[in-house]
């Protein structure tokens, strides 16, 4: 676990503002932020540009590079492939027209304009969502949870997840290592190291099957050593002193302001 933890809370350990606010502010506004985010109509570019604003300045206070922000959002790029028809809607002026066959895709402007405005939006939630997690511990976030009273079976397994993901991956290291060394080649081959593609799959599934066996028996050794201890499917922790009133003023004032504005430029783009 420890051998990962230096590249996920490498920006955990920064002092600045954005740090030492309270978590539950931070959750508060980081949610409002993508609820805002998300309810923005297509083709609201001043709005957009409003929001990657307020990303980039929260960014440079936290003294957080772009580079690793922008790297950590290419996370939602896999997701856009579920979205990607839209550009095909025929309801626009037509862009393009592309033949398979008997098949015509006819590529739209509307299409075009909205498959763009929710890439837009999804990389703005995604990138909110990883400074939140840059700057807030999951400790911290997890208690704050439970302050907003988030029900506690959820955050019981958000706390579970987030822990033995770090397990996972280790399991999944010494996989990969015991693999390693039962497929080396001598030092005058040029063959590469394995076999074949076919074979190369098959051991893969091997260890997908076995890290699922694994995660499967662990899981239950762990769940028995719960209950041993008296766990009642609530995990309690030490209360939080309250936010200060300066600091509840200045999230009531930036969501206000941020909602207000939001609203102003989408009126302006529409």
């Amino acid at each position: 676990m420890g051998a990962h933890l230096h590249l996920i809370d490498h920006y955990l350990r920064v002092k600045s503002p954005i740090h030492s606010l309270d978590g539950r502010l931070k959750l508060i506004f980081t949610l409002t932020y993508i609820f805002c985010s998300s309810l923005l109509p297509a083709g609201s570019w001043a709005a957009y540009v409003f929001h990657f604003f307020i990303l980039m300045a929260l960014m440079l206070v936290a003294e957080i590079s772009f580079a690793y922000l922008l790297k950590r959002s290419a996370i939602f790029l896999p997701f856009l492939l579920a979205a990607f028809p839209i550009i095909f809607d025929k309801t626009g002026i037509p862009l393009a027209l592309f033949s398979i066959g008997e098949l015509e895709l006819i590529v739209s402007q509307n299409g075009m304009l909205q498959f763009v405005s929710l890439a837009v939006k999804a990389w703005l939630t995604v990138t909110a969502a990883i400074l939140l997690a840059s700057t807030t511990s999951f400790t911290e976030l997890l208690q704050a949870m439970r302050s907003l009273k988030v029900p506690p079976l959820l955050v019981a397994v958000f706390g579970l997840m987030w822990r033995y993901l770090h397990l996972m991956v280790d399991e999944v290291d010494r996989l990969t290592r015991a693999r390693l060394s039962r497929s080396s080649t001598s030092p005058d081959s040029r063959s590469r190291t394995g076999g074949t593609l076919a074979w190369r799959a098959r051991v893969t599934g091997s260890m997908a099957g076995n890290l699922f066996i694994r995660s499967l028996e662990r899981s239950e050794r762990v769940y028995q050593a719960m209950l041993s201890r008296g766990y009642d499917g609530e995990i309690r922790a030490l209360g939080v002193s309250a936010p200060s009133r300066k600091e509840i003023l200045l999230l009531v004032v930036a969501i206000i302001i941020m909602c207000l504005l939001s609203f102003l430029f989408s009126l302006r783009t529409g």
